[in-house]
């Protein structure tokens, strides 16, 4: 399957954008200073603002400083999720700062997004346009001036937009043109229609105590070694896309951002996978951040506990723990570059993925490991899902890149088997938790058998996708990293080489060549770029790792965010910003720091 050649995109690019949130929704905020993309009052919930997915009906809160010629930069507070956009001309220079407040923040408002527009240097004219479209755009909201607000309204739907100017009401939409000079801030709060707004004081109280929260957060990591700053800021990209109220942490904050421009690649990642879920439990331990941990780990007990003698752990779940929501295209929306459909939910829900027992009882081994230990009630729950996997491993499935075809048998589903089994039998070990032991390592062993003998290339000798097949996967690149083989095995290494001949172009790395099901291609895969920089810090090649790493980084935006996937030309495609590119870089960069301040060292393992 070839990679797919991109059309230029019209508009704004998915990389010219900051995120920010309160672990409750985001808000994609563009260089120009344009809220394009923001879900409410839910990350999962219908979009307000989607002018990312349909410039013209979509809807958008715009900042535009009437500055000839200016240069435009993002920048974010260090160590926090406070944004920061900025405009600079001869004539005069503006910034703009973009938060929702902290949940430990004391706000009268709950839940509100807060723009300050503040003048540098110089008068200058500014254009504020807020124009939300409710229920995915479906609906245009009506307006109507509340006092000296603006409170828009759609159904059930309403918002409240207040300011310390005047505002202006048009048709379905507000706006205010005002003119600044330093020393005199202009403050917009965009929330629920029940509460009262802030005031200045109250919003730059806000401001204050939001900083702090993100700060206080951000100094509890351990990490102190290279890419120190990217490393927290993928951190800080995490705790935005976990919830402070159920612990569940989503995919991505967006929906419909496609894998490759004008294809049918389009899905919907505002759900909580449980494989990218207990993927970044890993990132978060590795850091210090055991609660998270903790947390995540309540909330799947809790799913694990609702199921009957009769199901299954399905392979995702709504943020709020319920069933993930129904796949349907919404064929109003234009579409990102024309890519439709633009889709919300995710059929994959249904699918069958075997994989995901095993990283997610690697989650619970490691929060067992190192936070407080399990319950006796979740142990007998964990217990039913490794007879589960004790009784299935053999199965085919739709495997880890969720393939819209027939099951296959592919490697990285039977090698997360072997996880669940292993993590279990050492888990009861260490706590001495009840269970049958022996029955699960001749089960592990079976499975690591298999896998030796039926998933190897008949000519080279090195790993391949499926069962009996020729292909390569970029999933192979998790083997030596939950230690099924040694990083050194002379079988891994040759696997290792064949992934950097057939999957990798410059730092890029694809999923795989072979067909999908689906049609057209697909950009590079950006989370497989740090699991190749790991595998060859792991074999104890640190100039390549080293040198992958620099090239991986390049392909973040300028804040340090990264996308789903990449283009030939290195453009940011897919979801954004994803989390599984971030934890991947996270490990990527402990592991390889390590190796390279002490090698052949020992560093902190899983």
């Amino acid at each position: 399957m070839p990679p797919h050649h991109p059309n230029p995109v019209p508009g704004r690019h998915i990389s010219e954008h900051g995120i920010v949130g309160d672990m409750g929704t985001t808000a994609l905020v563009a260089t120009d200073g344009t809220v394009d993309f923001m879900c409410w009052p839910h990350l999962d919930s219908p979009t307000i603002f989607a002018a990312l997915l349909d410039p013209e009906n979509g809807g958008e809160f715009s900042v535009e400083p009437l500055l000839h010629d200016a240069r435009r930069m993002q920048l974010y507070v260090p160590e926090t999720n406070v944004l920061i956009t900025r405009w600079m001309s001869e004539e005069g220079s503006v910034e703009l700062t973009d938060f929702m407040p902290h949940p430990e923040a004391d706000v009268r408002v709950p839940r509100a997004l807060v723009r300050c527009v503040r003048v540098l240097r110089g008068k200058v004219d500014i254009h504020v346009r807020c124009r939300p479209r409710f229920d995915y755009a479906r609906e245009v909201p009506t307006v109507e001036a509340y006092g000296e607000t603006a409170v828009f309204h759609a159904g059930k739907h309403s918002l409240r937009l207040s300011a310390n100017l005047p505002l202006k009401l048009g048709d379905g939409e507000a706006e205010a043109r005002f003119s600044l000079v330093p020393g005199h801030d202009a403050w917009f709060v965009l929330g629920d229609e029940e509460h009262d707004p802030l005031t200045t004081d109250e919003c730059e109280a806000a401001f204050k105590d939001t900083l702090e929260a993100w700060r206080r957060w951000t100094r509890r990591s351990n990490y102190r070694g290279r890419w120190r700053e990217r490393v927290d800021r993928s951190a800080l990209v995490l705790k935005l896309l976990t919830s402070h109220k159920f612990g569940s942490i989503a995919a991505a904050a967006t929906f419909g951002l496609p894998e490759a421009t004008g294809a049918e690649r389009n899905w919907d990642y505002r759900a909580t996978w449980i494989r990218d879920a207990s993927f970044t439990v890993y990132a978060f331990m590795r850091l210090g951040y055991v609660d998270e941990a903790e947390k995540f780990r309540a909330w799947i007990e809790d799913r694990v506990a609702a199921l009957d003698k009769h199901s299954s752990l399905r392979i995702m779940y709504a943020i709020n723990g319920d069933e993930a929501a129904e796949e349907q295209a919404l064929s109003h929306f234009a579409g990102y570059a024309g890519s439709v459909p633009v889709r919300i939910g995710n059929a994959a829900r249904t699918q069958t993925q075997l994989d995901i027992f095993g990283e997610l009882m690697d989650s619970l081994y490691l929060a067992n490991k190192y936070g407080t230990a399990m319950s006796h009630s979740g142990w007998m729950h964990v217990r039913k899902m490794v007879d589960h996997v004790s009784r299935h491993w053999r199965d085919a499935d739709e495997g880890i890149w969720e393939i819209r075809d027939k099951p296959r048998h592919f490697l990285h589903s039977r090698l997360m088997c072997w996880v669940a089994l292993d993590r279990a039998f050492r888990l009861a070990g260490k706590r001495s938790l009840p269970g049958p032991m022996v029955e699960w390592a001749a089960e592990r062993d079976r499975i690591a058998e298999d896998i030796w003998a039926n998933f190897r290339h008949p000519e080279h000798g090195y790993f391949v996708q499926t069962k009996g097949g020729t292909d390569l996967d970029a999933s192979l690149l998790m083997m030596p990293l939950v230690r099924f083989v040694s990083a050194t095995d002379p079988v891994w290494l040759a696997t290792l080489d064949a992934i950097r001949d057939q999957l990798t172009d410059d730092g890029l790395v694809f999923r795989y060549r072979n067909a999908d099901g689906l049609e057209g291609g697909e950009g590079a895969f950006t989370t497989c770029t740090f699991w190749y920089v790991e595998c060859l810090a792991r074999a104890g090649r640190l100039h390549e790792a080293r040198e992958i790493m620099a090239r991986g980084v390049l392909y973040s935006n300028h804040l340090g965010l990264f996308a789903e996937e990449l283009s030939l030309r290195g453009e940011q495609l897919g979801n954004f910003p994803q989390a599984l590119t971030h934890l991947a870089f996270i490990s990527a960069a402990y592991y390889l720091d390590r190796q390279l301040s002490n090698p052949g060292g020992q560093v902190w393992q899983p």
